[in-house]
Formats: C-alpha cells, sequence, structure tokens
C-alpha cells in the first residue's frame, strides 16, 4: 500500500508543480504588502525627497516599470520580448525626453508633499539635469531632440529610414538646380578655355611673336637701327622715359593685341590666302533646342506591381523582396534582392520535463526546423520571364541578372505610359557637360532605367555601329547624334561626310558649311568617298609623320603648323545597301577605315536596318567595339549586333541597348528624340552665318578631299605588275586563272582584272568568258621598252 502511494506521488509532477506556484505567489504578496507599508509609514519624507528630486518624472518611472514588470512576468512570450530590445530603449528614450520636457516648467502655485515647484521644475532635479542648463536654449533643444529622434528611430527603424531616405532626395532635389547651374557655367567655361588652347598653343603664340618680330628687323635697313639706335640713346634717358611714360608709348609703334591673326609666312612664289578667323562663341544656343516637359511617375502604381513581382516569384517557391524601384522613361527597373533556398525538418514538440506534447486527439505535435539556407540561384528568377509577363500583363520584361555594381536582379517593365526624351534634356545634364569640358565630340545618348542621362566620347568610343528594324528609333537616334555634334563644333574644327543612299533621312543637313561635301545619295559616288577617305587618312599619317606627333590631338597642339587639321565625322545612314550593291569594296573600305583612322581624327557612324551576318560581318564588328540596338525582330538579331540577347524584347521608338566599349554587359537606355524643326532650327543657325567664314575655309577642305584621286587607291597592288606578266603570256585570261596562278582570293583577283582591263590590256567580251588579251605593242609599249 505504501509502495503505491510513493508511485503516485512520484508519478504526478503537477501536484508538486501548483504548490510551487502557490509560494512564490504567496512571496510576492509579501514583498509587496512589506513595500508598500514602508511607503505609508515614511509617506511624507519619501514625498518630500522623491518630488524634489524626480518630480512628475515619478509618475513615467512607475508607469514604465509597472509595464516592464507585468509584461515580463505575466506575458507568455516572454523570450520574444527580450528579443525585441529596441523598443525598450526607444521607449525608454522617449520617456527620458517627456521628462525633461516636464522640467522645463515651474507652477508657482503647486506644491506636493512640502516640495514647491515653483524653486523645483516638474520633472525635478534629474529633470534640470536631463534638459541642460536653462541659459543654454540651443544645447537643451538638440538635447532634447536627440532624445525624441533615438526613440523614433529605435522603436520604427524602418518607418525612420524611409523618412531620411525622403528627406534626403528632397534636399537633393531642391539643390539640384543650383548645383546644376554652377556645373553647367564651369563646364561651358572649361570648355571653351580648351578649345582656346587647342586653338592657340601658348607654344605657338610665343614662337609667332619671335618670327613676326624677326621678320619686321629683317626689313629695316641695317644703318637705319643704328642710327635710331645711337638717336634713342642720346635723345632720351632713364629718367625722362620714367616722368613721361605716356609720351614715349605714343612714339613707339603699336603691336597687334593678338598675335596668333599673323601667320608664319613662307617664301612660296604666290600670294598665301588669308584666313578669316571667326568668333569661337558663334555656336548654337541650347535655346534653339525644345523645352523639356517632365513626365510624373506614379508611385503607387510601381509598389503595387512590385507586390506583384514578390507575390508571383513566391508562387513559385522563389523568395525575393524588391529593395529599388527605379522609374525610367520607358521602363521602371525593380531591384530584387534574392532570398533563401531553406531547408527544414521535422521536430517533435515536448514539453519543459521532456515529454511529447500531444494534441486533443492524443496525435504528437510536430514543427519544422530550419536545418540550412542557401541564396536563391540567378537563373530561377530569368527562368521565370514568362510568367511574370503574365502576373504583371505586361509584354516586354526583361531581366538583368545581375545589376551592373549592385547585389542585384534587375527586373525591367514596361510603363503604361513612356516619356519622350528630348535632346535638350541630356544636353543640360551634367553627364554632359563633364564629357564636353573634355572633347568636343560629346554625343548625347539618351535616358537609362533611372533616369539618369547618358552622354559619351566620340572620340574614346571611337566608331559606332547602330542596328534595328524600321520604325524602331534608329534615324532619329542619328539625327540627334548630327544635331548634337553641330551644336557644340563650328566648321574649322568638326567637318561631316553624310553617305545616305536611302536619299531622304540626312537631306535635312544638306547646305550646312560642315559639310565637305554634298550629301552622297548615289552608290558610286559612296563607294568614291570611301576612296578618298582611305587616301586622306594616309595624307594625315603623313603630315604626322612630317611634324613628329602621333595623332590629330598632338598635331593641332604643334607650333610647327599654320593651320589646324579638323575632326571628320562619316554617317553612313545604310549600310546594307551598300553591302548588297558592292561588298568585295565597301567591307575592306569601312575595315581599314575602323583600323586605322582613330588617330587621324576620323570617326565612322554606320547604320543598318538589316543587322544580318552578310551586311555586319564578323571584321566589321571586331572594328566596332561601341553598338547601339535597338528593337530586333529575333533573338539571331539581337546576337548579331551585341553578342547576346535582349534586343528582341526591346520596345521600340527609340527604346535601346548600348554597349561602351569598357563595358561587359550592355546597358538600356531610351533614345533621345529631336524634331524636324529643331533640325531646321539649327541648319538655319549655320546656313545664315556663313558670311563669317572665309570662302576658302570651307574650300581648302572641300577642294583637296574632292581633288584626291580614286584610282590611286586601288593600283598600288604588288601583285599588278605579275598580273600584267601573266596577260602577255597568254591571249586570254580569266579571275579564276589569276586566282589559281598568284594564290589570290576572288575580291582581288576581280579588283586586278578591273586595273587590267581599265589600262586597255585585255578587252571582255561576254560576261562569264574569259578575257582576250590586246596585243602587246597596244596596251604595253611601256612595259617592254
Amino acid at each position: 500500500m505504501a509502495r503505491s502511494e510513493s508511485k503516485n506521488r512520484r508519478g504526478n509532477p503537477g501536484a508538486s508543480n501548483s504548490f510551487l506556484g502557490y509560494q512564490w505567489m504567496v512571496l510576492r504578496i509579501v514583498v509587496a504588502a512589506a513595500v508598500l507599508g514602508v511607503v505609508v509609514f515614511f509617506r511624507e519624507l519619501l514625498g518630500t525627497v522623491i518630488f524634489e528630486a524626480i518630480g512628475f518624472g515619478l509618475i513615467l518611472c512607475l508607469a514604465w516599470v509597472g509595464v516592464a514588470v507585468l509584461l515580463l512576468l505575466w506575458s507568455p512570450r516572454r523570450r520574444s520580448l527580450l528579443t525585441r530590445w529596441n523598443i525598450w530603449l526607444g521607449v525608454l528614450s522617449l520617456t527620458i525626453a517627456v521628462w525633461a520636457i516636464l522640467s522645463l516648467f515651474h507652477p508657482s502655485g503647486l506644491t506636493i508633499a512640502d516640495a514647491r515647484f515653483s524653486e523645483v521644475s516638474l520633472g525635478g532635479r534629474a529633470g534640470e539635469y536631463l534638459v541642460g542648463s536653462q541659459g543654454a536654449a540651443v544645447p537643451s533643444a538638440l538635447r532634447l531632440a536627440l532624445f525624441i529622434l533615438a526613440g523614433i528611430a529605435l522603436v520604427a527603424p524602418k518607418i525612420s529610414l524611409r523618412f531620411l531616405q525622403l528627406l534626403g532626395s528632397a534636399a537633393r532635389a531642391a539643390g539640384s538646380a543650383m548645383l546644376f547651374r554652377a556645373s553647367r557655367l564651369l563646364a561651358g567655361l572649361g570648355h571653351r578655355l580648351a578649345q582656346l588652347y587647342r586653338r592657340y598653343p601658348p607654344r605657338r603664340l610665343l614662337m609667332g611673336s619671335i618670327v613676326a618680330l624677326s621678320h619686321a628687323l629683317r626689313r629695316r635697313p641695317a644703318a637705319e637701327s643704328e642710327t635710331a639706335r645711337e638717336t634713342l640713346s642720346s635723345e632720351f634717358d632713364a629718367d625722362q622715359v620714367m616722368a613721361e611714360p605716356e609720351a614715349a608709348t605714343d612714339q613707339m609703334p603699336r603691336q597687334p593685341a593678338i598675335a596668333t591673326e599673323e601667320r608664319i609666312e613662307i617664301p612660296t612664289g604666290k600670294e598665301p590666302a588669308k584666313l578669316a578667323v571667326p568668333e569661337r562663341g558663334q555656336l548654337p544656343a541650347i535655346e534653339l533646342l525644345d523645352r523639356v516637359v517632365e513626365t510624373a511617375f506614379s508611385t503607387a502604381d510601381n509598389e503595387q506591381r512590385a507586390r506583384l513581382i514578390e507575390e508571383a516569384l513566391a508562387s513559385y517557391g522563389v523568395e525575393a523582396k524588391v529593395l529599388q524601384i527605379n522609374p525610367g522613361p520607358s521602363v521602371t527597373q525593380f531591384g530584387i534582392e534574392p532570398g533563401w533556398t531553406r531547408k527544414y525538418k521535422r521536430v517533435v514538440e515536448r514539453d519543459q520535463q521532456g515529454k511529447v506534447k500531444l494534441d486533443k486527439d492524443g496525435n504528437p505535435i510536430e514543427r519544422q526546423e530550419e536545418v540550412s539556407k542557401t541564396r536563391v540561384k540567378v537563373e530561377r528568377i530569368t527562368a521565370l520571364a514568362s510568367n511574370l509577363e503574365l502576373a504583371l500583363a505586361s509584354p516586354g520584361i526583361r531581366i538583368e541578372a545581375p545589376v551592373p555594381g549592385k547585389p542585384l536582379v534587375g527586373i525591367e517593365v514596361p510603363n503604361t505610359a513612356s516619356a519622350l526624351v528630348r535632346l535638350r534634356s541630356v544636353a543640360d545634364s551634367p553627364a554632359f557637360h563633364r564629357i564636353r569640358s573634355k572633347s568636343s565630340l560629346a554625343l548625347a545618348l539618351g535616358k537609362g532605367t533611372a533616369g539618369e542621362a547618358v552622354a559619351a566620347d566620340l572620340s574614346k568610343m571611337p566608331h559606332l555601329l547602330i542596328a534595328g528594324e524600321t520604325g524602331s528609333g534608329k534615324t532619329v537616334c542619328i539625327n540627334a547624334i548630327i544635331t548634337c555634334l553641330l551644336m557644340q563644333n563650328p566648321p574649322q574644327d568638326m567637318r561631316m561626310l553624310l553617305i545616305d543612299p536611302k536619299r531622304v533621312e540626312l537631306v535635312n543637313f544638306a547646305g550646312v558649311p560642315h559639310l565637305i561635301s554634298p550629301v552622297v545619295v548615289e552608290v558610286d559616288k559612296a563607294i568614291e568617298a570611301l576612296r578618298r577617305l582611305i587616301r586622306e587618312m594616309d595624307n594625315r599619317y603623313n603630315k604626322f609623320a612630317a611634324a613628329g606627333v602621333r595623332n590629330i590631338e598632338g598635331y593641332n597642339r604643334s607650333q610647327l603648323i599654320t593651320e589646324p587639321i579638323p575632326y571628320l565625322v562619316v554617317v553612313i545612314d545604310e549600310l546594307a545597301h551598300l553591302m548588297m550593291t558592292a561588298a568585295e569594296v565597301v567591307e575592306p573600305s569601312v575595315c581599314r577605315l575602323a583600323q586605322l583612322s582613330r588617330a587621324t581624327g576620323i570617326h565612322l557612324i554606320i547604320a543598318t536596318q538589316r543587322p544580318s551576318v552578310d551586311v555586319v560581318t564578323g571584321l566589321i564588328k571586331a572594328n566596332f567595339p561601341t553598338r547601339i540596338a535597338f528593337a530586333v525582330t529575333s533573338i539571331v538579331d539581337s546576337r548579331t549586333i551585341l553578342d547576346a540577347a535582349g534586343a528582341e524584347k526591346l520596345l521600340g521608338r527609340g527604346d535601346m541597348l548600348y554597349m561602351p566599349p569598357d563595358a561587359a554587359k550592355p546597358k538600356r537606355l531610351r533614345g533621345c528624340f529631336v524634331s524636324d524643326q529643331e533640325i531646321d532650327r539649327v541648319v538655319k543657325f549655320w546656313k545664315q552665318r556663313q558670311d563669317l567664314y572665309a570662302p576658302s575655309l570651307g574650300d581648302t577642305v572641300a577642294k583637296t578631299f574632292a581633288s584626291i584621286s580614286v584610282d590611286e587607291t586601288w593600283d598600288d597592288d604588288p601583285m599588278l605588275a605579275t598580273a600584267r606578266r601573266l596577260a602577255r603570256e597568254s591571249s586570254h585570261i580569266s579571275t579564276s586563272l589569276i586566282q589559281r596562278r598568284l594564290h589570290v582570293g576572288y575580291p582581288r583577283a576581280a579588283r586586278i582584272m578591273d586595273s587590267l582591263e581599265r589600262d586597255g590590256i585585255i578587252i571582255r567580251s561576254e560576261p562569264g568568258s574569259p578575257a582576250e588579251v590586246v596585243e602587246a605593242d597596244e596596251g604595253g609599249s611601256d612595259e617592254k621598252s
């Protein structure tokens, strides 16, 4: 019987637990009664001391301690309360701030327990210590603000961070106007100084002055100079010159104010043409372009789409969170931070005694416990592009994984209404002025996905390839580039050659003094222009070698030259038409110019609407590292242009991918738009000021380019003499025979056949048949002799 009773006592732990609980409750009641008794017995003394010490801060302290004790003793989630330390500290900081505010008041008629609040503040001595000295108002206010801000930041950290971000953006927006104007003024000043330095280097000024002075001295007779020196030495002494400086100055011959207007005269037998230097400030004003109308973006729509993206990814088991929202002109980029792939295991819950917990049906209660976690792979997010298009009801979603320079995955969602990017908005930006201060070939390209202006330097590209289907914005981009160059360069600094086989795209720029020839529209004229460009490039290299410089910048800074060489920008609007007509001539010409023309200041801008492999060949792509891809029809065309996919998902109407030469991935932009009215205003500006430029200035460059012999460009083939001997050894010759005997390709053999026919050595009768060789005494008597 005793054994069974002891067994029941051991098997019933609930009775012992309830007994300990009763003891703990009795102990708390006894302690509380003892504290209450002491307070009641010494209430007057304690009241006076406490109210003088802490004032009404007693109520705050009791409330704070009471709430803390209640939560810690009777809350079922004590562990979660302890982990929220920031809330405790935040509430404590706010309590201290209220306590300090109470110490600012000194009511005269209020007395509690012999504590006079006219002498002591409502916050007591402690409150006065918290707020600081009464005379120092500014430090006291700063201390109160510090307690309040710290409390708010600790209680609600996310809201506080968001508020600080909004405050910072507002401050940046308020100060951006002043910074923008200052940067624009400084950039314009730097650009003018750089142009003046390039045009008039100090060494050239000094050399020009010395040479002019030496010529003037040599023209005077030696006897006259000796007599003049003796007369001056006898009639004038130092005291008279110092006493009458104005009279001495009037008698001396006056020198020109600017010595750079005089050129170094070289005796050549004919009078050199005088060049009238135009004013450097005569450039089109930015007001010729249309003003920018800012478009506001809906924040609520973007937040809703961010929530839809998170929900769509979560429905496919991908944990992710939207951290950034960057609204742009045509798309909005959502910066996604990949979450975690978590692994769990089932664990049976147990109570404090280690027993298994059971539910109401008697089954063990199980919970999932996290074992490990790894980051979500980027490939899982990129594979859900079609599902995101379905969830957002928006076609053309592009995923950039990852965003360059950020640990985020960018999801670019088209906007419901796209904004127009005016050329003036980019040309007025600090990014454009930063490049313009260093180079006169700055290009305003457009705005990025976050609305930031994007500009580039054509001299560092150094050539640009543009491709896209019809209506994607390719021609508008070319017009914006040409207009941008005309806005910042006079004709003596930059010349242009426009080739437009379509005849209607570049005719708006006809008549500007920058053109070295009228707009080329015929294919044969375009081929001749390319050949002349190659000869012009070789001539410039010969000038560089004679001057001992490496590039056009060094040549224009040299003091040995009398006239600087302008930059030459070549624009070809449709490469496919030229390649279909004469690919064997166009491709080597373009490749040779792209390979060698950078140092000579010749830059190519080529566009095509058919980016196939037979138009944009491997050689052309290799020599054009800078590329712009507009909307195309297939991923094959995108890979042909950029060597990467993405252009097939563009929206058109100026939406493009820009691949700079120093970037590993293309950047999405909304291209600049320039209207026909803006182009007409800029062209009219230059046409009205043609009288400011001497006719010889334009004629010198244009006539030199037009006088280059086209035949000389291709007659220097080293195999041509061997082909002439081969032709005279037989009665008939063909292109295949030249290929086989001289071991050359078909394009080179065909050019050799054209040269032989032009020299009168062969006569072609029918297409496809061998050519007949003329008798030696008719076509090559000079060779025999």
